[in-house]
Protein backbone atom coordinates (compact mmCIF):
# COMPACT_ATOMS: atom_id res chain seq x y z
CA UNK A 1 0.00 0.00 0.00
CA UNK A 2 1.36 3.43 -0.93
CA UNK A 3 2.35 5.85 1.78
CA UNK A 4 0.36 9.12 1.81
CA UNK A 5 3.61 10.97 1.00
CA UNK A 6 3.98 8.90 -2.20
CA UNK A 7 0.67 10.14 -3.61
CA UNK A 8 0.66 12.80 -6.32
CA UNK A 9 0.20 16.29 -4.93
CA UNK A 10 -3.48 16.58 -5.91
CA UNK A 11 -4.44 12.93 -5.39
CA UNK A 12 -5.66 12.83 -1.78
CA UNK A 13 -6.99 9.77 0.01
CA UNK A 14 -8.13 7.08 -2.41
CA UNK A 15 -11.44 6.39 -0.67
CA UNK A 16 -12.71 9.95 -1.24
CA UNK A 17 -13.49 9.34 -4.92
CA UNK A 18 -15.25 6.08 -4.13
CA UNK A 19 -17.61 7.78 -1.64
CA UNK A 20 -17.88 11.17 -3.36
CA UNK A 21 -21.59 10.78 -4.15
CA UNK A 22 -22.57 10.15 -0.53
CA UNK A 23 -19.83 11.77 1.50
CA UNK A 24 -21.67 15.06 2.12
CA UNK A 25 -25.34 16.06 2.17
CA UNK A 26 -26.35 17.65 -1.16
CA UNK A 27 -26.36 21.24 0.15
CA UNK A 28 -22.92 20.82 1.72
CA UNK A 29 -21.52 19.16 -1.40
CA UNK A 30 -22.86 22.03 -3.52
CA UNK A 31 -21.34 24.68 -1.22
CA UNK A 32 -17.98 22.88 -1.20
CA UNK A 33 -17.91 22.54 -4.99
CA UNK A 34 -18.87 26.19 -5.42
CA UNK A 35 -15.91 27.06 -3.16
CA UNK A 36 -13.56 25.00 -5.35
CA UNK A 37 -13.47 21.63 -3.61
CA UNK A 38 -13.74 18.40 -5.56
CA UNK A 39 -13.23 14.76 -4.59
CA UNK A 40 -9.52 14.00 -4.53
CA UNK A 41 -8.46 17.61 -3.84
CA UNK A 42 -5.14 17.40 -2.03
CA UNK A 43 -2.66 20.28 -1.77
CA UNK A 44 -0.06 18.88 0.61
CA UNK A 45 2.50 21.52 -0.38
CA UNK A 46 0.26 24.33 0.95
CA UNK A 47 -0.57 22.30 4.06
CA UNK A 48 3.13 21.80 4.80
CA UNK A 49 3.80 25.53 4.34
CA UNK A 50 1.08 26.29 6.89
CA UNK A 51 2.50 23.65 9.25
CA UNK A 52 5.96 25.23 9.01
CA UNK A 53 4.58 28.73 9.63
CA UNK A 54 2.66 27.54 12.70
CA UNK A 55 5.68 25.67 14.10
CA UNK A 56 7.84 28.78 13.75
CA UNK A 57 5.36 31.11 15.45
CA UNK A 58 5.38 31.68 19.20
CA UNK A 59 3.19 34.07 21.16
CA UNK A 60 4.89 36.81 23.20
CA UNK A 61 4.53 34.51 26.23
CA UNK A 62 6.10 31.59 24.34
CA UNK A 63 2.98 29.57 23.45
CA UNK A 64 3.34 27.50 20.30
CA UNK A 65 0.90 25.74 18.02
CA UNK A 66 0.49 21.99 17.88
CA UNK A 67 0.78 20.46 14.41
CA UNK A 68 -0.28 16.85 13.79
CA UNK A 69 -1.52 14.62 10.95
CA UNK A 70 -5.28 15.23 11.38
CA UNK A 71 -4.75 18.98 10.99
CA UNK A 72 -2.39 18.68 8.03
CA UNK A 73 -4.81 16.32 6.26
CA UNK A 74 -7.74 18.73 6.76
CA UNK A 75 -5.62 21.64 5.48
CA UNK A 76 -4.50 19.61 2.45
CA UNK A 77 -8.04 18.74 1.40
CA UNK A 78 -9.96 21.89 2.33
CA UNK A 79 -7.29 24.56 2.79
CA UNK A 80 -7.86 27.87 1.08
CA UNK A 81 -11.58 27.33 0.60
CA UNK A 82 -14.11 30.01 1.52
CA UNK A 83 -17.36 28.10 1.91
CA UNK A 84 -20.77 29.75 2.07
CA UNK A 85 -24.21 28.20 2.21
CA UNK A 86 -26.81 28.93 -0.44
CA UNK A 87 -29.81 28.06 1.76
CA UNK A 88 -31.09 29.13 5.17
CA UNK A 89 -29.95 27.13 8.16
CA UNK A 90 -31.88 24.38 9.88
CA UNK A 91 -31.67 25.79 13.42
CA UNK A 92 -29.30 28.76 13.17
CA UNK A 93 -27.87 30.86 10.36
CA UNK A 94 -25.27 28.94 8.38
CA UNK A 95 -21.74 30.21 8.84
CA UNK A 96 -19.34 31.31 6.15
CA UNK A 97 -16.22 29.18 6.66
CA UNK A 98 -12.64 29.88 5.65
CA UNK A 99 -10.17 27.00 5.95
CA UNK A 100 -6.84 28.71 6.59
CA UNK A 101 -4.97 27.83 9.79
CA UNK A 102 -3.09 31.13 9.72
CA UNK A 103 -6.40 32.82 10.62
CA UNK A 104 -5.65 31.43 14.12
CA UNK A 105 -1.92 32.24 14.10
CA UNK A 106 -2.11 34.66 17.02
CA UNK A 107 -4.32 32.40 19.14
CA UNK A 108 -1.70 29.87 20.25
CA UNK A 109 -2.50 30.38 23.93
CA UNK A 110 -6.27 30.21 23.42
CA UNK A 111 -5.95 26.96 21.48
CA UNK A 112 -3.45 25.53 23.96
CA UNK A 113 -5.93 26.31 26.77
CA UNK A 114 -8.73 24.58 24.85
CA UNK A 115 -6.48 21.58 24.28
CA UNK A 116 -5.64 21.35 27.98
CA UNK A 117 -9.32 21.52 28.89
CA UNK A 118 -10.09 18.74 26.40
CA UNK A 119 -6.97 16.74 27.35
CA UNK A 120 -5.71 16.70 23.77
CA UNK A 121 -3.73 18.83 21.34
CA UNK A 122 -5.56 21.40 19.23
CA UNK A 123 -4.45 23.18 16.05
CA UNK A 124 -6.04 26.08 14.17
CA UNK A 125 -8.22 25.13 11.20
CA UNK A 126 -9.63 28.46 10.03
CA UNK A 127 -12.46 30.75 10.99
CA UNK A 128 -16.17 31.22 10.59
CA UNK A 129 -18.36 34.25 10.24
CA UNK A 130 -15.57 36.31 8.67
CA UNK A 131 -13.41 36.13 11.77
CA UNK A 132 -16.07 36.05 14.47
CA UNK A 133 -14.94 32.58 15.59
CA UNK A 134 -11.82 30.49 15.23
CA UNK A 135 -12.09 26.89 14.10
CA UNK A 136 -9.81 24.27 15.62
CA UNK A 137 -9.14 20.58 15.09
CA UNK A 138 -7.79 18.12 17.64
CA UNK A 139 -5.39 15.23 17.25
CA UNK A 140 -8.31 12.80 16.68
CA UNK A 141 -9.83 15.01 13.96
CA UNK A 142 -12.68 16.42 16.07
CA UNK A 143 -13.56 20.03 15.21
CA UNK A 144 -14.39 22.95 17.49
CA UNK A 145 -15.32 26.60 17.26
CA UNK A 146 -14.29 29.25 19.77
CA UNK A 147 -16.10 32.58 19.81
CA UNK A 148 -17.01 35.31 22.29
CA UNK A 149 -19.95 33.25 23.61
CA UNK A 150 -18.05 30.05 24.34
CA UNK A 151 -16.50 26.90 22.95
CA UNK A 152 -18.51 24.67 20.61
CA UNK A 153 -18.19 21.08 19.40
CA UNK A 154 -18.86 20.94 15.65
CA UNK A 155 -18.37 17.25 15.00
CA UNK A 156 -16.22 14.13 15.26
CA UNK A 157 -14.47 14.91 11.95
CA UNK A 158 -14.08 17.65 9.35
CA UNK A 159 -16.94 16.27 7.24
CA UNK A 160 -19.49 16.47 10.07
CA UNK A 161 -18.16 19.87 11.16
CA UNK A 162 -18.55 21.33 7.67
CA UNK A 163 -22.06 19.87 7.51
CA UNK A 164 -22.92 21.46 10.87
CA UNK A 165 -21.66 24.87 9.76
CA UNK A 166 -23.05 24.90 6.23
CA UNK A 167 -26.48 23.52 7.13
CA UNK A 168 -26.92 25.77 10.17
CA UNK A 169 -27.25 22.91 12.63
CA UNK A 170 -26.94 24.03 16.25
CA UNK A 171 -23.58 22.78 17.60
CA UNK A 172 -23.12 21.50 21.13
CA UNK A 173 -21.61 23.87 23.67
CA UNK A 174 -18.58 22.54 25.51
CA UNK A 175 -19.09 22.65 29.26
CA UNK A 176 -16.89 21.84 32.22
CA UNK A 177 -19.36 19.15 33.33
Amino acid sequence: MADRNDLPEQAGPANHDRHAATRFPAAVDAALRTAGWQPGRWDIRQAEEWADALRLHASPAGHQHAVFPAAVEAWAEFGGLHITAAAPGRQIAPAAVRIDPLRGLHLARTLADLGRALETEVAPLGDEGDGHAVLAIDIEGRVYSVDHTGDWYLGPDIDKALSTLVTGTQPDRLTSA
